[in-house]
């Protein structure tokens, strides 16, 4: 995770999708004001910490969630009430100590 201020966020929903939806794939909608403080972009890629394993997850920028709290959609692990942290993928970093090939 990144080092600067990134207060925690609340699952306040869970979407579940099936076959045939017209939009599918795990995401997390959350409010203008927490993506700014995270640098976080609509359609940004993000890690999403949760309390049992972390996954990448596209950021979607919603202004009817309410502040401090998020909504994931198709995000196993991830249940409503807990409390999970966004950190943006960056990906212009260099991997430090990358494994040899």
């Amino acid at each position: 995770m990144t080092g600067g201020y990134n207060p925690p966020l609340q699952v306040v929903g869970f979407i579940s999708t099936k076959r045939g939806d017209a939009e599918r794939g795990p995401a997390v909608h959350l409010r203008p004001d927490d993506a700014a403080l995270r640098g976080i972009v609509d359609g940004t890629v993000v890690w999403i910490y949760g309390p049992r394993r972390h996954d990448l997850a596209q950021a979607i920028v919603d202004d009817t969630i309410s502040r401090g709290g998020v909504v994931v959609r198709d995000v196993a692990g991830i249940a409503p009430t807990e409390i999970i942290r966004l950190v943006r993928v960056d990906a212009d970093r260099p991997v430090l100590n990358p494994k040899p090939v």
